[in-house]
């Protein structure tokens, strides 16, 4: 899944992204909606992190939300 579509899923992948980051605040998920650069951002500021290593969670999760999508695919 590339960040178009999570941007177009946003509503349903808030609950995969308060299982990860759950200092996010409802308003945190609302800002980022969808959009890995806002949702980079807030990661550095609530986890207090760098911007390298909140971009390498960001490519992490992202290819946790693609497992399931090739699980119903039958795609490897």
């Amino acid at each position: 899944m590339n960040w178009d579509q999570i941007e177009g899923k946003w509503k349903q992948m808030k609950g995969s992204v308060r299982q990860k980051w759950a200092k996010l605040t409802d308003d945190d998920l609302e800002y980022i909606a969808g959009r890995r650069e806002n949702f980079a951002g807030r990661l550095q500021e609530r986890y207090g992190i760098a911007r390298d290593e909140a971009e390498r969670q960001l490519d992490e999760w992202q290819r946790t939300v693609n497992e399931p999508e090739k699980a119903r695919s039958g795609k490897p």
